[in-house]
């Protein structure tokens, strides 16, 4: 992620620009308003302009001094073959999570491939006390842990408990969904044993207080699936687990994000354990290891995966918890204030908060041109060519720089449409738990990706703002012509900003049905198929999932939609056995579609190690360039008003008949 010299030149220019525009905009654009609250709303406007170029001066300021980090190089240790790894305990932590998504979990978990002499401890960290977990532990003959006497601490109550129990130097913590690939410790280990290695030369070094590799997901995401991106777009998260985080990393900061990260035991004991008085325990334990005197650092390799909730409910529930939680912890650690943090680490922990304050921002961003075009709420008084002179190099710029970042995972537009679909439902939390007013239970992520008519609701907000948006478009620029049309075209150009951001948000909240019942893998392995116990016919896996698998013949034997067939996969030097349906036949009769209809508990195992140990390469790790928002948006346009139509049409039948 180094930086070529033009690439800083753009940046300071950028910045120096932006920076003259701030200066102008504080001292002359303010209007002299009779109205206190316009007034107010005004000077509001002005915090969030400067807020978020703030944020994105942290960015820049990060970025540009990357390659000169001494953390920043994290290629993988090569530890000596003599060398003893550290045992390690690995918590899976459970609640109320389905059992065969805890069963992929520990099953992956125990295939695990550990470090020389290393041993590993697997713990099932159950607070549900369910008897069908204490099996499921029993059947892979792992640890199993449990609270009888209740747990009002939530997911940090269940680990410390979990703690009690367990003495390994080293610790690993998966949620339920999260699934480890069999590099997990492979590829996360070294860095604490090289640590130990660098302290014995030099006293001076600091401890490895953990190690997070990325938040990864094997399903599209609700922005990925609902626009039609899965393709071309990356996870949402994406942009945070593989750039800033590294970012972070890369100053001995990095963030914990709640699962997939190691930790040295000491450091876990060194604060206290998990902090119990929060909705975001891993953000704080992470900031407590560092006011310790450990560092943190990020991968940008995933090493495990999991599943991202799609359901709208449930995504705005879980960054209500994150977004109260931050805001809870940043009062807790005093972040402003706190003499012990060492100036970067505070500059993360604002660029954090900050962030969730930026959905407030966004929604006055949204509101103020439609003040404007349909009331006449002037929150900025400007002449329009001093305006375009003195904002508009600035602001393309410094959009130009932050999307041209070296990982493309994701632009600067999607950024404003996650922005804008958070918006309605994150501003209204943020500021009842600044201002005290607290959500003290802790709620699960419910990961079912169904979809329900309640989820219609969630887009009435956007519905609301995007009829506003489109009165005040239409208010504002009726009856106008020539020099009129340009001098208001700023105004013009935020309220189609807006309008397009909106029109994303309202197809994201109407959702996309969802035909599979589990998600397909890219995975191309040898096998045979066995049909009427005749001779086997060789086959190579196309992808798979749970429940079916596309496959493909060298040659067509005409299979016929229906046939059951017996199917053999052949693995890591392992033969997974089962019996399956034909359900498609492609056209040129050698690709057929399969559903697995029995599998033993033997070969189930097996086969859920041949799906999810890697990560699901259907999904883009990267944004695809030559797909822009604006064909995103057509695309979207065009699939909406096909669909509707063909619903009109099925009604009139209906009527018809």
């Amino acid at each position: 992620m180094q930086l070529k010299l033009h690439q800083k030149v753009l940046y300071g220019l950028a910045v120096i620009l932006t920076v003259i525009y701030l200066i102008w905009r504080t001292f002359f654009t303010l209007p002299s308003h009779d109205h206190l609250g316009s007034f107010v709303v005004a000077i509001l406007l002005l915090l969030s302009e400067i807020l978020s170029n703030m944020t994105a001066f942290i960015i820049i300021y990060f970025r540009v001094n990357f390659d000169k980090n001494k953390n920043q190089q994290l290629d993988l240790p090569d530890i000596a073959p003599e060398i003893v790894w550290p045992d390690i305990d690995v918590i899976i932590v459970t609640h109320d999570e389905d059992i065969e998504l805890l069963r992929k979990t520990i099953n992956a978990a125990v295939n695990m491939t550990p470090g020389h002499h290393q041993k590993v401890n697997i713990v099932i960290a159950d607070d549900g006390n369910r008897p069908s977990v204490k099996l499921l532990a029993e059947e892979y003959q792992v640890m199993y842990i449990d609270m009888p006497e209740g747990n009002q601490a939530a997911k940090a109550g269940n680990i410390n408990h979990a703690l009690k129990f367990i003495q390994a130097p080293l610790l690993v913590v998966f949620d339920a969904d999260m699934i480890p690939f069999q590099t997990f410790l492979l590829h996360s280990v070294p860095y604490f044993i090289q640590n130990k290695l660098m302290q014995k030369q030099d006293n001076q070094v600091k401890s490895l207080g953990f190690l997070q590799t990325p938040q990864s997901f094997y399903n599209a995401d609700i922005f990925q699936y609902n626009l039609f991106s899965e393709k071309t777009a990356t996870n949402e998260q994406d942009f945070f687990s593989r750039d800033i985080n590294i970012l972070n990393g890369s100053n001995g900061a990095a963030i914990f994000t709640g699962s997939n990260a190691v930790f040295a035991r000491e450091a876990i004991d060194a604060v206290g354990g998990f902090p119990e008085k929060t909705l975001t325990e891993d953000f704080e334990l992470g900031v407590r290891i560092n006011l310790a005197g450990y560092i943190s650092l990020a991968t940008s390799e995933p090493e495990s995966s999991g599943m991202t909730p799609m359901a709208i409910k449930s995504v705005v529930k879980q960054r209500v918890r994150w977004a109260r939680g931050v805001i809870q912890s940043a009062r807790n650690l005093h972040i402003l204030t706190n003499r012990q943090l060492p100036w970067v680490n505070r500059l993360i922990l604002i660029n954090v908060y900050l962030y969730w304050w930026s959905f407030a921002r966004r929604m006055l961003f949204i509101l103020a041109p439609i003040l404007f075009a349909l009331w006449h709420i002037k929150l900025v008084d400007v002449n329009f060519w001093l305006l375009l002179i003195l904002w508009a190099p600035g602001y393309l710029l410094l959009h130009y720089v932050l999307g041209k970042s070296n990982t493309n995972i994701r632009g600067e537009r999607w950024g404003e449409i996650h922005e804008t679909f958070f918006a309605p439902y994150l501003w209204l939390p943020v500021l009842l738990e600044t201002l005290g007013i607290k959500q003290k239970k802790f709620k699960v992520t419910n990961k079912n990706n169904g979809q329900s008519t309640q989820a219609i609701l969630y887009g009435i907000p956007y519905l609301a703002l995007w009829l506003l948006d489109v009165w005040a478009l239409i208010s504002f620029n009726y009856g106008k012509w020539g020099s009129e049309i340009m001098y208001g075209a700023i105004i013009s150009f935020w309220l189609l900003t807006h309008l397009i951001n909106l029109t994303f948000s309202l197809y994201i909240a109407w959702g996309r049905q969802i035909n599979r019942q589990s998600e397909r893998f890219a995975r191309s392995v040898k096998g045979s198929i066995q049909v009427n116990d005749e001779t086997n016919i060789p086959i190579t896996t196309i992808d798979i999932s749970d429940k079916s698998l596309l496959f493909r013949q060298s040659e067509s034997i005409g299979l016929e939609i229906g046939r059951e067939v017996v199917v053999e996969l052949y693995h890591a030097g392992k033969t997974i056995t089962f019996s399956g349906v034909i359900r498609m036949r492609y056209d040129d009769n050698t690709r057929y579609g399969l559903q697995i209809t029995y599998i033993t508990s033997d070969n189930q195992n097996k086969l859920y190690h041949l799906i999810y140990n890697g990560r699901n390469t259907l999904l883009p790790r990267e944004q695809d360039s030559w797909m822009t928002i604006y064909d995103a948006l057509l695309f979207n346009v065009g699939y909406h008003l096909k669909n509707s139509w063909r619903n009109i049409q099925s009604y009139r039948r209906m009527k018809e008949k």
